[in-house]
């Protein structure tokens, strides 16, 4: 029997924080996450601080990236974006690590920083003991603890929106693909 995971949609997550990077024309950042039906919903997300951001979405296809009442919380580390829901008590609205839900927070991750300005997918300038923290944390808390459920834009595509030729599926970590779906 054929699998009803969806191919996934491109959802545009808005962030909360400048762009370092000045030459960024959007404020936003594309991730990449599987739908619960069949076919593509792209449906622009914003989080709840900035009711200004939303925008149309299809019944049944909004998603809150930051932890509100009975919806998923999802967070991005080096470009996979992990389901964090069941860490709820860390990642929940009000909780200690809010702050990294809803973007790709990789430098923030790896400096052990709640400072807004390291809530980014930025690495540019971090030591080796901070990339070495990253990968530790990555392997040993976000895959080990916390499903897979896509990949920001950055990963699979370049600058220009072309493909990224490097992205290899297969090299990648994979969804935890459960019974429900």
């Amino acid at each position: 029997m054929e699998s009803p995971v969806s191919t996934p949609a491109v959802l545009p997550l808005h962030l909360l924080v400048p762009v370092v990077n000045n030459d960024i024309s959007s404020p936003c950042e594309q991730i990449m996450v599987r739908t619960r039906s069949v076919g593509v919903n792209t449906c622009d997300v914003a989080l709840a601080t900035e009711p200004e951001c939303l925008g149309p979405c299809e019944p049944g296809t909004s998603v809150n990236l930051e932890g509100i009442e009975d919806q998923p919380i999802y967070l991005a580390v080096k470009g996979v974006v992990f389901d964090v829901t069941s860490g709820k008590e860390f990642y929940g609205r009000g909780a200690p690590y809010n702050a990294l839900t809803g973007k790709d927070s990789t430098r923030g991750v790896a400096k052990m920083s709640l400072d807004p300005a390291d809530l980014t997918h930025d690495i540019t300038g971090l030591t080796a003991k901070e990339l070495e923290s990253l990968d530790d944390v990555f392997t040993r808390v976000y895959k080990a603890k916390y499903p897979i459920v896509g990949y920001t834009a950055r990963r699979i595509l370049n600058e220009d929106g072309s493909p990224n030729l490097d992205f290899k599926p297969e090299d990648q970590p994979h969804f935890d693909i459960k019974d429900e779906f």
